[in-house]
Parts: C-alpha cells; sequence; structure tokens
C-alpha cells in the first residue's frame, strides 16, 4: 500500500462507523443505532433493513463484492464465509442485494469448529448474529461484518459472546456504585484495553526451510548462537529500514481500518519488535488485535518476510507477549482509575482500585489459567515474562495510602518531585508517582492496570472475560452492602479498611523473579500453578463455575466444554510438536550428521594412508564425538516414539495432558539437546536448516 500522506483522511476509511452512519442514515434510524451501541438498548424493528442497505450501498462504492459474517470460534482465531451480494434476475443479469435479515444472521457449520461436547457431529446448525456495537468494514472486496456465534440450542460457541456479556455485567454493578457516589448522570461504564503486541520478524526464505516454524510456530531445534540478546543493543535500537518499511506498511493497512496504531519500536530480542494501539472498549480493542495479527503476518508476506506471533519461538532470547492495559471509563469520560492529585482522599478511585485487588487476589487462579498454553509455558518465568505465581504491583505511593486505610493512620500528601538532571539547558518535568516494575504480572501504570502475563499469540477475549467478570463480582458484593448501610460514608470506610486487611497479601512491590518471593507467595498462600495442566484443573472448580454462572457469562455446561477445548488444544500442540521433532531428526539431522561423519572418516582413512607420521587425532576425536552424539540422537528419537505411544493408555484429557507435560515434554528435550549438541559440530554446509545466526541477524 502506497504512503498516504493524509492520515486523517486515510483512518477509519474502510469502516463503517458513526460519521459513515451519520451521512447515510435517516436521522431517526441512526438515533436508535447510536441508542443500541452506546447504551445496549436492544436494536428496534426496521432499523436492520434500512442499515443493511446504507451499508450495502456504501461497501459496493469501495469495491465490494461480497460480506461476511466475521467471527470469534473457540480456535482463538476468527472466522468467515464470503457470499456476493449478487442476486438474479429474471432477464439473465444480477441485481446487488443485501437485506436486514442477511445482515442480522447466519449459518454456519456448528459442528465443524470445537465444542467441547456441546455439539455432536450430526447437530451442524449454528447462528451467527450482528454485533452491532463493533462496526462493520472493507477488507479486500469484501464487507466485513462483526458477529456472535452460537449453537442451534442456544449455547455459546464463540468469545465474543461471553467477552459482551462479560461487559454487560460490568457497567451493570459500576454504574449501581457510581450512583452512590451521586454521579447520576452516568448512563453506562464500559471496561477499556489498550494491547500491546509484540512479534518477530524473520526472512521469508528462512522460515520456509524451517518445518518446526512452518508446523507449530516455534524453533523445536536450534543450537544457541554466539550472540543473543547480552548487549542489550537493539531495545529501542535503530529501526532498519526494511523493517521500517514494513512498520510504515502495517501503519497504513491498520489506520484505514479505524486501528489507532500509536507506538512502534525494536524489543530486547534481536529481530523482536513491538507495537502498541491507542485504548478502545474491550469489545472493539479485541476485534482489532484479531486484525492487527492478521496484518502483520499478511503485510510481512509483501516484504518477503515472516511474522512470528508464538510466545516462545526461539530458545536463549526473549519470548513474545501481549501486554493488556485495562481500565474503565464512563460515558461522561471519566477514567475510573484515575488517581487523582491525591488518591488517599478520592475514596470512589480507592473503592475502584480495591475492587480490582480484590478481584485478582479471589480468582488469582482463573487469570492464570487464561494465560495457560503450551506456548506460554515456555515463557513465563523466564526474565521477559511474569512469574506463574499472580501478583499485583501498586508503587509506593498507592501502597502508602493503603496502608494509611488498614491502620487509620494518615499519610503525608503526596507532592509533585521535579527530575532535576544537572544540566541548565534540559527541561525539568514531574516524576511519576509510582516506578513500573515489569517483573509484576499484574501491575497498576498510573491509572490502569497492565497484566502482563498474556502470549502474543493469544486472543484477548478470554483474560478480559475474566478481568470484567471478577470485578463485576467485587463491585456486586459493594453495592449490595453500601446500598443497604444507614450511612454511605462510614460503611465505605470500613468496606475499604477490611478489602485492605483481606487482600494485602496480593499486593507485591518487589522482584517476582526471585527465588525468595517464591517462598513468600508460598507462605502468604498464593497459587502457583506453574504449568498449563496444572492450572487448567482449577477451571471447572466450584468457584469458578458458580462465579460465571452468577453472573450469566456461561452456564456450568459451557464451562465444562471449554474446560475440554483448552485441554484438547494443548494435547494436540504437543502432540505436533512431538511429531515434527521426530520427523525432523530421522529425516533431516541423522541423515546430515551421517553425511557428514563419512567426510570426517574417509579423511581419517586417507590421512591414515598417508603414513604413521600423519597426525589424526582432531579427525578421531570428531568422528567418536559424532557417534556417541549420533548414538544419543537415536535413543532420544527411540524414547519419544515410546513416550509419545504411551498417551493412548490415559484415561481422561485431563491426564492425558499430564501426561504429555510430565513425559512427552522432557522426552522432547532430550532429543533437543542430543540434536543441538551435533549441530555445534557439524559443519554449517551440511546443517539440514537455517540456524539461529542465520535466522536472527539478517533481516
Amino acid at each position: 500500500m502506497p504512503i498516504n500522506e493524509n492520515v486523517s483522511e486515510l483512518f477509519g476509511s474502510k469502516v463503517f462507523n458513526s460519521g459513515v452512519m451519520r451521512k447515510r442514515l435517516p436521522k431517526h434510524i441512526y438515533a436508535s443505532l447510536l441508542k443500541t451501541m452506546k447504551e445496549d438498548l436492544p436494536l428496534e424493528e426496521n432499523v436492520a433493513e434500512v442499515v443493511a442497505n446504507a451499508m450495502k450501498d456504501w461497501a459496493l462504492e469501495l469495491g465490494a463484492t461480497h460480506y461476511t459474517h466475521w467471527f470469534q470460534p473457540m480456535t482463538g482465531i476468527t472466522a468467515e464465509k464470503h457470499d456476493a451480494f449478487i442476486n438474479p434476475t429474471e432477464d439473465g443479469k444480477v441485481i446487488m442485494e443485501f437485506s436486514g435479515k442477511e445482515l442480522i444472521k447466519g449459518e454456519p457449520d456448528a459442528s465443524s469448529f470445537p465444542s467441547g461436547g456441546l455439539r455432536a457431529t450430526f447437530e451442524a446448525r449454528g447462528y451467527t448474529a450482528w454485533d452491532p456495537t463493533s462496526y462493520a468494514f472493507i477488507k479486500g472486496t469484501t464487507l466485513y461484518i462483526p458477529t456472535i456465534f452460537c449453537s442451534y440450542s442456544g449455547e455459546v460457541l464463540d468469545k465474543k459472546t461471553p467477552l459482551l456479556r462479560s461487559m454487560q455485567a460490568l457497567n451493570t454493578h459500576a454504574v449501581r456504585i457510581l450512583k452512590l457516589f451521586g454521579k447520576d448522570d452516568v448512563k453506562k461504564v464500559t471496561s477499556t484495553i489498550g494491547a500491546e503486541q509484540e512479534y518477530f520478524l524473520i526472512e521469508r526464505e528462512m522460515y520456509k526451510k524451517r518445518k518446526d516454524l512452518i508446523l507449530s510456530g516455534r524453533t523445536l531445534f536450534g543450537a544457541k548462537p554466539p550472540k543473543g540478546q547480552e548487549m542489550e543493543t537493539h531495545y529501542f535500537g535503530k529501526i532498519r529500514g526494511r523493517v521500517a518499511n514494513y512498520m510504515a506498511d502495517l501503519d497504513q493497512e491498520l489506520w484505514s481500518l479505524g486501528i489507532a496504531s500509536k507506538t512502534r519500536h525494536n524489543e530486547v530480542a534481536p529481530a523482536q519488535h513491538e507495537l502498541a494501539p491507542i485504548f478502545s472498549n474491550t469489545n472493539i480493542a479485541t476485534d482489532n488485535n484479531q486484525l492487527i495479527m492478521e496484518f502483520m503476518q499478511r503485510v510481512a508476506y509483501r516484504h518477503d518476510l515472516a511474522c512470528l506471533l508464538h510466545e516462545k519461538p526461539f530458545d536463549f532470547v526473549n519470548g513474545s507477549g501481549k501486554h493488556n492495559n485495562f481500565s474503565m471509563s464512563t460515558n461522561t469520560g471519566e477514567n475510573l482509575l484515575e488517581p487523582g492529585k491525591n488518591p488517599v482522599e478520592n475514596k470512589q478511585f480507592l473503592l475502584f482500585l480495591c475492587a480490582v485487588i480484590e478481584a485478582v487476589y479471589k480468582y488469582s487462579e482463573m487469570l492464570r489459567i487464561t494465560v495457560a498454553t503450551a506456548g506460554n509455558d515456555h515463557r513465563l518465568g523466564a526474565n521477559e515474562a511474569p512469574p506463574a505465581i499472580v501478583s499485583v504491583f501498586l508503587g509506593e505511593q498507592l501502597t502508602a495510602a493503603l496502608k494509611s486505610i488498614e491502620t487509620g493512620k494518615p499519610v503525608s500528601e503526596a507532592k509533585d518531585l521535579v527530575m532535576e538532571l544537572g544540566v541548565n539547558s534540559l527541561p525539568k518535568f514531574i516524576i511519576d508517582a509510582t516506578d513500573r516494575n515489569r517483573t509484576s504480572p499484574f501491575a497498576f501504570t498510573g491509572n490502569k492496570f497492565e497484566f502482563r502475563m498474556l502470549g502474543s499469540n493469544q486472543s484477548i477475549s478470554g483474560p478480559n472475560i475474566t478481568i470484567n467478570t471478577i470485578v463485576a463480582d467485587v463491585l456486586k458484593e459493594y453495592a449490595d452492602e453500601l446500598e443497604k448501610a444507614d450511612n454511605f460514608d462510614t460503611a465505605l470506610d470500613a468496606l475499604l479498611q477490611n478489602t485492605v486487611k483481606e487482600c494485602k497479601n496480593i499486593v507485591f512491590n518487589g522482584n517476582n523473579y526471585s527465588d525468595e518471593w517464591v517462598e513468600e507467595a508460598a507462605r502468604r498462600g498464593l497459587p502457583n500453578l506453574k504449568t498449563t495442566p496444572e492450572a487448567l484443573a482449577e477451571f471447572t472448580s466450584e468457584k469458578n463455575v458458580k462465579l460465571f454462572e452468577r453472573h450469566n457469562i456461561f452456564t456450568p455446561a459451557e464451562m465444562d466444554s471449554r474446560y475440554e477445548i483448552h485441554l484438547d488444544e494443548y494435547i494436540k500442540t504437543i502432540n505436533i510438536e512431538a511429531l515434527t521433532m521426530l520427523n525432523l531428526a530421522k529425516r533431516e539431522i541423522s541423515p546430515a550428521v551421517v553425511t557428514y561423519t563419512k567426510e570426517v572418516v574417509d579423511t581419517l582413512i586417507a590421512k591414515k594412508a598417508c603414513g604413521d607420521a600423519i597426525d589424526v587425532s582432531a579427525e578421531t576425536t570428531l568422528v567418536e564425538r559424532l557417534s556417541k552424539l549420533s548414538g544419543d540422537l537415536i535413543k532420544a528419537i527411540d524414547a519419544l516414539e515410546t513416550t509419545l505411544a504411551g498417551a493412548k493408555d490415559c484415561d481422561s484429557a485431563q491426564a492425558e495432558a499430564n501426561y504429555s507435560c510430565e513425559k512427552i515434554i522432557p522426552a522432547m528435550g532430550t532429543l533437543r539437546v542430543a540434536a543441538d549438541s551435533l549441530e555445534e559440530i557439524v559443519a554449517e554446509k551440511y546443517w539440514p536448516f537455517p540456524t539461529y545466526e542465520d535466522i536472527l541477524f539478517y533481516v
């Protein structure tokens, strides 16, 4: 896409947004649709028909020939089926039509998507239904209509429906709280998200030569390169021309779709980068993040690059995460997590702050579950990601404020501190009230919470369904208590004090990477669910099932189905990786080692034939090492095959996930050690695929 100098004209040019609707819809239709979007009111009759016609005309003017109901099944990616606008006429021609019925409802096959047992193969009917709170857009020659996805009998089969339900629950109870503070003008509270996206860019030719990257998204083999990220020169470093061109192209695509891509920079690992958009409401942010990931890979292809979104595509360097910045905003424009000048006196802020803290404290296992994947297990706890122990970072100022609430002792009023740099010509500026803590899983960062545990390739819907729901649950308890209080101020002070006392164990401002914190967390009673199977075992606990049932997010059957889907995904991921390793080891690595060993042996024989005076110790030693490691490789191949076959004896999905974690992954590790050791001594021209040096340093 050519660079468009007029960004204001480009931005949102492919989106059927409020501005387009205002111009193209009759005033009463536009007003009605706006109420549905802004106030969650039911869609009035006849609105869909008028909107569909206007949407079709707009799409045709932009070159669209088809439309699709765009939805987010439990695969974690998006799905679409394209239908043309054409409708045959009696004279053998066609007219372009799009009805309100076609806008509102579609019928994909519900048995072909993951359902966790909710649907049998013969129960195929499913429905997609228009989500009018998220804008339609043009991609290529197709009009994309964001929709939800459910079964014929109403079971939720997607990630958008529960997200919308969780936002509704949060809105309901947050508005109740604000009315107690006299905010009668607040009609709606919306959770807002800014999802920072990390990714790797590598040469497409290198990617095509790595079967493990193609099939599993990560390198299953690879010796440590002489240089990794030790020099720390890549982070915020100069963006290379080719990468800068890619980023500019990507921005153009995203801006045209109304996605406010704001920040771009190099990340810590070589070939690693980050994109950060401006905040938007959680539903739109989730749709946008799916598009961001899609266009990252689509645009990379145009630049002869490959974009890697796996959480840990390379060993020995940082993996990629997705930082989920969460806040809550009112329709009047107030950020409910904005502390103000003196947080200790801002009771409304303190209540919402405490609600988030208590929610994380009570449901930390559920938060851990939302980021539990096979890929993320390689990343969590390493030096680029928080550990599996969920805790909250608040910083000195807010920690002092909560201490004051707990003890009843006043805290000195915070004063603005000016940064003095000792150079007269440099500007002075106000220091932030708190430092940042990049080791914390759930950190307060000024006027929002940053949930840092997400893996780079996952949908943000799951974590935000949970965050919205657990915060809504606590706000409901607060509202129930405060609404019946004789004296609101007295009851509020008591509630805040009790909350701080009961939930303070979740607050930790120190180094989450340290061994001392692991021990301290255990003393505090905080769960440490180190692996995905450990975490998923807690998914359908009575506490979690009742939580989501209480707020009409999931039924118990829908919770069971998601538990089965997550387990199945984990098992299949490990199985694919193990089979890919065996394929590479047997068909590529082992033959390459044999060929190289033959060359060394031939050299050894030739030198020996020259007489005893010729030193053959180097060749002898190398042959011995190659033979030893080749033997280790074959043993590891056999062991992994045997271990993999043992999975069939597991009597449940949870047992198979546990087996995959405890048996198959270690066997894969043993095979990798043998292969990587061989990579270090086999001549480069014989090694069957690009090494880490080839991949990470040549973009």
